[in-house]
């Protein structure tokens, strides 16, 4: 059996998947409506919207199976999600990769699989709709069309999901995202004894920008910080806009002096970004910093509220001067 393989993106795609929070969700309407259609439509046996996390597959939506959930060494799925265009294996038993897979060989007793990728906006291949038949069969091209459709109808759900977990403005995580995900980071640096460092981000005198220059100046300033944070943090990094002017980043396996290089290099491009205001507001944000250990673990709004503290009495201090 053929062990399917990581993705290069694979981190981005595990953040991308957690921020839905949806992973061991109650079922859906709109969800299962769509797995009964496809399994009408191809007149298969089980049809599945499938999601792949870091050790396992999860169904979403379920028809024809009783199990709600894999592992991912034996996923056929988890290897559909390496490819832009659908997976299909007329015979598994024909098909080295699978031929032994313990869902082959047993229960389900796969032989035809078709499996089109969930692709979110971003590009990141979250799982699949897949269509298995216990006995071998062929696809042809006006099918595999058909279930690409079919496939476009849960992206669209999962993209409606998206907006309830994305700030519309800066196209960061918002509050409901941020916090989903941070959940699951802090449970990693639990289990391998990770630390962590949150920084609570407020902007300076950025309702004096709303106030002379108007709300379109400030959605700018906004969406220039955000791509400040895209570049001056590391790939693996988690960051947010929890509200108003308030962004959040979540810093994990770094140590002090890596976090405040990080922070004084974001001060330091944001002091100089090109704008508008001619001189007239400084452009600036004060920011606190709380720590998180697995010797000492504390939740996620203890850990907010400790930041959000530190950054207050940084701003104080800054306006003291």
């Amino acid at each position: 059996m053929e062990k399917p393989s990581v993705p290069l993106n694979e981190q981005a795609r595990l953040e991308e998947l957690r921020s839905l929070d949806v992973l061991d969700s109650q079922s859906e309407p709109a969800f299962d409506r769509i797995t009964r259609l496809a399994q009408q439509f191809f007149s298969v046996p089980i049809c599945v919207i499938s999601l792949i996390d870091e050790q396992r597959q999860w169904f979403k939506s379920c028809v024809g199976l009783d199990v709600t959930e894999t592992a991912r060494d034996i996923s056929i799925c988890a290897h559909a999600i390496l490819y832009k265009d659908p997976l299909v294996v007329e015979n598994a038993l024909n098909d080295k990769r699978f031929a032994d897979n313990p869902l082959v060989m047993g229960d389900p007793n796969i032989r035809f699989y078709a499996g089109c990728p969930i692709t979110l906006k971003s590009g990141n291949r979250i799982g699949t709709l897949c269509l298995i038949d216990h006995q071998p069969r062929s696809f042809n091209k006006q099918e595999i069309k058909a279930l690409t459709d079919f496939a476009a109808i849960v992206e669209r759900e999962f993209a409606i999901m998206q907006l309830a977990t994305t700030d519309e403005l800066t196209l960061l995580p918002n509050r409901r995202g941020f916090n989903s995900t941070a959940e699951h980071y802090l449970d990693l640096c639990i289990r391998h004894h990770l630390k962590a460092k949150l920084v609570f981000i407020d902007l300076d005198n950025f309702k004096a920008i709303n106030d002379k220059f108007g709300h379109a100046a400030g959605d700018r300033v906004l969406k220039d910080f955000a791509g400040l944070l895209e570049r001056c943090c590391r790939k693996a990094d988690l960051y947010a806009r929890l509200s108003g002017d308030e962004f959040v980043i979540l810093f994990t396996d770094l140590n002090t002096s890596e976090c405040e290089a990080i922070m004084q290099r974001l001060l330091l491009s944001f002091n100089h970004s090109p704008n508008s205001f001619n001189n007239q507001v400084e452009l600036g944000f004060s920011y606190g910093i709380a720590d998180f250990s697995d010797q000492q673990p504390c939740s996620l709004t203890k850990l907010l509220a400790v930041a959000d503290g530190r950054m207050y009495a940084n701003k104080a201090q800054k306006k003291a001067r």
